[in-house]
């Protein structure tokens, strides 16, 4: 597959490129449509499902593929791991703190980010998907709070499949594994600028972005959507409830 656009990457991009590329080759056959509907310019989130660790490493390239350099937020955890957290700090990756006192600079470093007209990509989900059919589950808010930051900022939503696949106890070992990629029309939230950043404002735009991540891997899926959300509770607790 050949690049869509070619900006400008440094050194720790480029090292990543030469990583993951062949890492992603050998462990799967890329199935990816519609990268040429990102946006070539300007600041841009991609909004992901996750279903797997891997899958980070398979949509590094595929935003990459799409002529895009990736800044994903990762929790800050991976960035103190020795070596790749040297590797995400070189490649301006953004750290997500959780519970503590730099909770807000994950926000404003993705927002500077998206104001420099670079790509930021998140998964909204927070974490792997709990729900049992690895459907995508009930989102976090933190992406409504971006686009009330930058409503004028185009969301991409994104389906993919086929990396979880490799974590489950039946893999046998040297078999490739598909990993599909759909990517969606942008989104264009710019109607909710100027909202004020209540619970139900922030949980109307996280639903109406995953509502479209859902129907992207239903499709994927070849599956009908299901009627209901799963809804994380507390440890291994949570319950499906009728989306609206």
């Amino acid at each position: 597959m050949t690049r869509l656009h070619r900006p400008t990457a440094g050194f720790w991009i480029r090292l990543c490129v030469l990583a993951l590329y062949p890492l992603d080759a050998v462990l799967f056959r890329l199935r990816w449509r519609g990268l040429d509907k990102v946006p070539a310019t300007g600041g841009v989130i991609y909004a992901i499902n996750h279903t797997s660790h891997l899958d980070t490493v398979l949509m590094a390239r595929a935003v990459w593929q799409s002529g895009r350099i990736p800044r994903f937020m990762i929790k800050d955890g991976a960035f103190k791991l020795p070596l790749i957290g040297k590797i995400l700090h070189g490649a301006k990756q953004i750290p997500v703190h959780r519970a503590s006192a730099n909770a807000a600079q994950s926000l404003s470093d993705a927002v500077d980010a998206l104001n420099s007209g670079e790509a930021v990509i998140i998964y909204p989900e927070g974490t792997l998907t709990r729900d049992p059919e690895q459907w995508p589950m009930q989102a976090k808010t933190g992406i409504a709070r971006l686009v009330l930051l930058c409503p004028d900022v185009p969301v991409v939503p994104v389906g993919q499949w086929g990396a979880q696949h490799l974590r489950r106890r039946k893999w046998r070992a040297f078999t490739r594994r598909t990993h599909q990629v759909l990517v969606g029309d942008p989104l264009d939230l710019s109607r909710h600028r100027g909202q004020p950043m209540t619970a139900p404002v922030l949980r109307e735009i996280t639903d109406e972005i995953m509502c479209r991540v859902r129907e992207l891997v239903a499709e994927l899926r070849g599956e009908p959507l299901p009627e209901a959300v799963y809804v994380p509770g507390k440890g291994s607790r949570g319950e499906h409830l009728p989306t609206s």
